[in-house]
């Protein structure tokens, strides 16, 4: 009997970092005096806004008419809206914005759109440590993968020097993470400067992934909210965004990670390509989903709040683990990007998570899992990941047993 064929694709991926480390952690008895805590998994906990889930229950008779795929207009409206209030720009709502089911489903999709694999070497670069979707994306758009270490001197943001020119040749694809995951990141107007006179030498597109943009650590106000892909081409004279698409979500921003609602936008050319794709595909967002995305866009005072949870909890968890550990606030988002102190398994990220979980129930991602080795090194090596996600209380209590645990370290002889 023959066997099912299958895209041969699908064995280039790689296990996502969370299978991964759940194999390494399979036999260990987390200590059962602690409940347990987990900073691993990057998903807002804070409660969804009222408005949000109100505008749900008021639009459920919209189940009753199939959802055109370029959304509706008073939802495109909200998002150019939004856009002109936080980045000053004046977008198209007809051709220049298109929602989308999340910024993952879109980030992959996109590949699918802009890849050529015909062409001798099709490549996609991406940053190192990475959002897997990225690698994900090319690879089963048969494109091979290139990636652009963090650079430690530069507060972590990838180098792209270390791609030479015959790689950038070959590029058909970038994707960026500003602020990025896991590093928090942001990229100034000069790095856009640099990446935008390659794109026009080379042709490839820009996949700007800004899901972490709305949470920083600043004042309120366009002074300390991050730079936008969209908004540094506007600043550039490049009011056409050519070969650029932003991807925004409002999982982060507003707290609804189930709701799967974000948008792209850029390129009218790529747009219209990414909406044909896209109408295939079934990737209608549903009617609900849209009224409750218009309400979240629509409003500010939500999001104004969420940041202030953040700013309190980045205000007491990092100093106290600065005193133990090599860690500092991030540019932007809600990680915490800290480096694994060389005596304690020998600066082993693995090892540390383990142990950290056997002896007090605190869960972390180590660094190295969300990298591939490149340039001769694994630059997520050496550190761990903290989503201090949850509310302030339970991330200061995972942050006093990290101390804890650490310093037990220091007190061996």
């Amino acid at each position: 009997m023959k066997t099912a064929t299958h895209n041969p694709l699908l064995d280039k991926l790689h296990p996502y970092p969370f299978e991964r480390l759940n194999a390494l952690n399979a036999g260990i008895q987390p200590n059962p005096a602690y409940r347990p805590i987990s900073l691993g998994i990057g998903e807002p906990k804070h409660p969804a806004p009222k408005l949000i889930e109100d505008a749900l229950m008021a639009s459920l008779k919209g189940l009753s008419a199939y959802p055109a795929t370029a959304g509706q207009p008073v939802l495109r409206e909200a998002i150019c809206a939004w856009l002109l209030r936080r980045y000053g720009l004046q977008l198209d709502a007809a051709t220049q914005v298109l929602p989308v089911n999340g910024s993952r489903e879109a980030l992959f999709a996109l590949a699918q759109t802009v890849i050529d694999p015909s062409r001798p070497g099709a490549t996609v670069v991406c940053p190192n440590p990475f959002y897997q979707i990225y690698e994900g994306a090319a690879l089963l758009a048969g494109a091979q993968t290139a990636f652009a270490n963090s650079d430690p001197a530069r507060n972590f943001a990838p180098n792209w020097s270390e791609i030479d020119e015959a790689t950038w040749a070959k590029t058909q694809l970038l994707y960026v993470c500003s602020p990025g995951n896991p590093t928090g990141a942001v990229m100034p107007l000069s790095e856009w400067q640099t990446l935008f006179e390659l794109s026009d030498q080379h042709g490839f597109v820009i996949a700007s992934d800004e899901c972490y943009s709305e949470i920083y650590f600043g004042e309120e106000g366009p002074q300390s909210a991050p730079l936008g892909g969209l908004e540094a081409a506007a600043k550039l004279g490049r009011s056409d965004y050519r070969n650029l698409i932003a991807f925004t979500s409002l999982s982060k921003r507003s707290n609804v990670p189930g709701l799967r609602s974000g948008f792209v936008a850029g390129d009218a050319r790529l747009i219209k390509r990414f909406l044909l794709y896209r109408t295939y595909h079934g990737s209608a967002m549903n009617p609900i989903v849209q009224a409750a995305s218009v309400a979240a866009w629509n409003d500010e005072a939500h999001v104004i709040a969420n940041r202030a949870q953040y700013r309190a909890k980045f205000a007491q968890v990092t100093p106290l683990l600065a005193a133990h550990m090599k860690v500092a606030l991030p540019d932007a988002g809600f990680y915490l990007w800290a480096e694994v102190p060389a005596h304690i398994h020998a600066g082993d990220d693995v090892a540390f998570a383990q142990a950290l979980l056997a002896q007090y129930n605190v869960a972390v991602l180590p660094g190295s899992l969300l990298a591939r080795e490149a340039h001769g090194i694994n630059p997520g090596a050496g550190r761990i990941r903290l989503a201090l996600v949850a509310e302030q209380s339970e991330c200061m209590e995972a942050a006093e047993r990290i101390a804890a645990f650490v310093q037990s370290f220091k007190a061996e002889p």
